[in-house]
């Protein structure tokens, strides 16, 4: 008797359940038909709409049967083709200004360089785009992202679904991707297409670092052959520890630090790893002719364009706010509405980074010194970009100040006491400064953001030592051991065989003449009254002849 009663109040909830639901789903249908019957009509569109009222209704949601008219599935995968739809541009436009910092670059270089060798440093800084994109199509997208499926914003990227493991200590620890082999297959993927432009702009970036600190004698050859292997494999090994599902990342889910190694925009993985090769190259390549006298002092070489070096600085800092902003990969759902915040982060850094250095150039110098002030500007915005997505803007302000001096400490430091010469300051600007950037994370992350809830697939928002997580600045402490010890040692060991193969460097007629004839075949300024050389550097030159 209870079976009998118990059955007969199932079957009159489903029934009521089933009339519940045709009873929804017959009022939406009623409303999408009024709505329909209330937009405006043809002839009504035709007399224009100057305010913009008649435009965007349901007449825009295309129907899947055009005899049934629009429907709620019709209206909800709408929804969903919009959310995907405004990620997909941001994340493109993004990727576009980026792709265009590669110009600052090259004025910031060229500029810093002398008139000389202008052309070939122009060259590498336009080659360079060629050859790290080669590279990365053929492989070192497979090797980044090829395991990187799940990303929600982007339409999920479930294609990219192979990443090698090792399975140690009873957990599974991600190595490299394997699927994206020249875009095709099953990734030939309208959003895989869209990952890929982002990503790639951002590898670029790290491979051009490299050019500024081996300017003026870096055979060009060498150079091509050096930024192949590097988007090849230098840069998509630790970007795929970082961002495509490798170990780095599973140190919050597989050790309990935090949520894993966080670099959200590339500190580390762009910047830290283009500044230790740059220092690798610099070592093998060593000083320019007449950067240091015999008992080890340093002579000052001046660049030929400060006005191209502020310039470039200026577009650098514009392309920046598609560098930060846009490691959202959307501007739709799953906290993307953070890229506000992101945006003034970095405008901050970007200031007090140069405060910073001028301030401080003005102290112990005497002058504000322009030169130094842009490195400002880029070591505030380096060192932003890994915790610009988890900080404050009082913080931001911080991390940007303790940039723009310590770059200067480490300009000092590279040359007086390394003896290494670097034309640009790249190797501090970006190597310096990228690992303050990838420690300042575990310092001043503030637990605020909250991109879907979670972030390395560990519940809850990045969190630092100031806030109450010493576990994530060990994380982060892995991060930078690994980019001194893996990066730097690997790309000390893949340009050192070069060198043994190609050679390095030119040679020292090469270098006294100026690389655009040698090298280029043409001056970059064909009608520019040369200068001789200050006396320490004509020295320095016979002896090298000699």
């Amino acid at each position: 008797m209870k079976k009998s009663v118990s059955r007969f109040l199932l079957c009159v909830v489903l029934a009521l359940a089933c009339l519940t639901v045709a009873h929804a789903d017959t009022s939406a249908t009623a409303q999408l038909k009024a709505a329909a019957a209330a937009a405006p009509s043809t002839a009504a569109l035709q007399q224009g709409d100057p305010g913009g009222t008649l435009t965007g209704t349901i007449n825009d949601v295309p129907a899947a049967d055009s005899k049934v008219g629009v429907t709620v599935a019709d209206v909800a995968n709408q929804v969903g083709q919009n959310k995907i739809g405004i990620n997909f541009t941001w994340t493109l436009v993004c990727g576009f200004l980026v792709m265009f910092m590669q110009a600052g670059f090259a004025m910031v270089e060229a500029g810093l360089c002398r008139v000389k060798n202008a052309n070939h440093t122009y060259m590498m800084n336009f080659t360079v785009y060629t050859c790290g994109l080669f590279a990365y199509w053929l492989i070192g997208f497979a090797i980044q992202m090829g395991g990187a499926a799940g990303n929600g914003n982007l339409g999920g990227l479930q294609t990219l679904n192979g990443e090698h493991v090792l399975s140690l200590f009873g957990v599974t620890w991600g190595l490299f991707g394997m699927k994206g082999l020249l875009l095709s297959g099953h990734t030939y993927d309208v959003g895989v297409m869209v990952i890929f432009l982002f990503q790639m702009v951002f590898m670029d970036t790290a491979l051009t670092i490299v050019t500024g600190a081996a300017a003026e004698r870096w055979k060009f050859l060498t150079f091509c052959v050096s930024s192949v292997l590097m988007g090849a494999f230098t840069y998509p090994l630790f970007a795929n520890w970082a961002w495509g599902g490798g170990w780095l990342a599973q140190l919050g889910v597989n050790a309990g630090l935090g949520k894993g190694y966080s670099d959200f925009a590339g500190s580390g993985v762009v910047h830290a790893v283009g500044g230790l090769t740059a220092l690798a190259v610099a070592l093998i390549i060593g000083p320019r002719i007449g950067k240091f006298n015999r008992d080890g002092s340093g002579n000052a070489i001046i660049g030929h364009d400060i006005s191209a070096v502020l310039i470039g600085c200026f577009i650098l800092a514009f392309g920046w706010f598609g560098f930060n902003p846009g490691s959202t990969l959307g501007a739709s759902a799953a906290g993307c509405l953070r890229i506000g915040s992101v945006a003034v982060n970095t405008m901050l850094a970007g200031c007090t980074g140069t405060f910073g250095a001028m301030l401080y150039m003005w102290a112990f110098k005497g002058k504000p010194d322009a030169s130094m002030s842009a490195n400002g500007l880029l070591a505030g915005l380096v060192a932003i970009t890994a915790p610009s997505g988890f900080v404050n803007p009082t913080s931001s302000a911080i991390i940007g100040f303790i940039a723009g001096v310590l770059v200067c400490l480490s300009v000092s430091f590279i040359e007086n006491k390394l003896k290494v010469d670097d034309p640009v300051g790249a190797i501090s600007v970006h190597g310096a400064c990228g690992l303050w950037g990838v420690l300042s994370v575990g310092l001043f992350a503030d637990g605020k953001s909250n991109y879907g809830g979670s972030w390395n697939g560990v519940t809850g928002s990045v969190t630092g030592l100031f806030y109450g997580d010493a576990s994530q600045l060990v994380a982060q402490l892995v991060g930078i051991a690994t980019l001194v010890g893996f990066v730097f040692t690997f790309s000390f060991l893949l340009n050192w065989i070069l060198d043994v193969v190609l050679g390095q460097r030119v040679s020292a007629a090469s270098e006294i003449e100026g690389l655009d004839i040698p090298e280029m075949g043409q001056l970059g300024y064909p009608e520019f009254v040369f200068k001789p050389e200050p006396a320490f550097m004509l020295a320095a030159e016979r002896v090298s002849v000699a």
